[in-house]
């Protein structure tokens, strides 16, 4: 017998449409075991607990309720159990999984995220199926580390590495990773790994990992003085005005080529309001390029040149939450620095 342990934290998956609206629901959480109890997906050899920290659509997640759950998780007893799945609204999935790795990097059992696109009383929701296959991963594959399992719009029960899946993405609700490359499918409750030179191999996962960094609940530290800038056409950036009050570090987006706006002078230029801000003190973070060692754009170059740090092959999900907690640990920018591109917590760097 396998034991499992769900940890509630609300999201779609455990809400239900309340008039015109759709809002977490009590109710809502335990109704998904409920259902998996009485569906074709039942198995006689898993044994599910709960518990439920979290009660929340996931929008409205800060990092003090992640502090929630990560004390909620390390006050499990998993000698207990085979493996814990968390429940999650899908907005902010792949940043709480980028999150969750990081800090469970040394688990030596699955933990599983996953989440759903309706309420499970919509027809078109694919949540008690999420659920279900989050269970059959825990008890066919047992591999330890964090992940998340969610279905395509094929129909395609996919793994992901914690840290390697990105924001759903309107109009179809779809979670993507880098490289387009999952961990894995469930197939007929079955867990296969595809294979990619950029992706571990299973039996990597096995083998003991150490945390890079500790933590207790009482003494972690998620500092959010950091600002997220994405960029597009016609972005004035005399409108951020850090005079009153500066953020620690700025982490810019980049278009899909690694590029942005590199014209010398004006509202627009991303070179003058990074050496604003750089005379500010403010470090400077661009994300995300595959390889700076690689042929980049003459504008790449010159914010490189100009005093940008760059971050390597790694999701702009992974990048800000990995940064989050770097600037919850160290003071100085070199150990920033070496912390986000001198160490690999839970493959978040891309790299063959």
């Amino acid at each position: 017998m396998k034991n499992l342990l769900v940890v509630f934290t609300g999201g779609t998956i455990g809400s239900k449409q309340q008039g015109a609206g759709i809002d977490v629901n009590q109710s809502g959480s335990y109704a998904l075991i409920e259902g998996f109890m009485n569906s074709s997906h039942y198995r006689e050899d898993v044994m599910l607990d709960a518990i439920q920290p979290l009660n929340m659509l996931s929008e409205n997640i800060c990092p003090s309720d992640w502090l929630t759950l990560a004390a909620a998780i390390r006050g499990i007893d998993m000698s207990a159990y085979h493996g814990v799945i968390i429940t999650h609204g899908s907005d902010t999935l792949a940043y709480s999984a980028a999150m969750f790795s990081y800090l469970f990097a040394d688990t030596s059992l699955p933990i599983v995220l996953t989440a759903s696109n309706y309420p499970l009383s919509d027809g078109r929701s694919n949540g008690s199926r999420n659920f279900a296959n989050a269970v059959h991963y825990i008890a066919d594959a047992g591999l330890p580390g964090v992940f998340v399992v969610y279905e395509n719009d094929q129909g395609e029960p996919l793994v992901y590495l914690g840290t390697r899946i990105t924001q759903a993405v309107s109009f179809t609700d779809q979670f993507g990773s880098p490289y387009d490359e999952p961990f894995g499918r469930i197939v007929e409750r079955n867990f296969e790994w595809h294979a990619s030179v950029r992706s571990p191999e299973p039996k990597q996962l096995m083998q003991q990992r150490e945390a890079l960094f500790t933590w207790e609940p009482h003494t972690l530290a998620i500092d959010t003085s950091i600002v997220y800038i994405k960029p597009f056409p016609g972005l004035n950036y005399t409108y951020y005005d850090f005079s009153n009050q500066k953020p620690k570090a700025v982490l810019h987006d980049l278009h899909h080529s690694g590029t942005a706006c590199a014209i010398e002078e004006g509202p627009y230029s991303l070179l003058a309001f990074m050496s604003r801000c750089l005379a500010q003190g403010i470090d400077f973070y661009i994300c995300p390029i595959k390889d700076r060692t690689d042929a980049l754009y003459s504008s790449s170059l010159r914010l490189i040149e100009a005093g940008a740090t760059v971050i390597e092959n790694m999701s702009m999900e992974a990048a800000v939450t990995k940064l989050m907690l770097a600037y919850g640990i160290y003071d100085q920018k070199e150990q920033v620095e070496a912390f986000m591109n001198g160490t690999t917590l839970y493959y978040e760097r891309n790299e063959v």
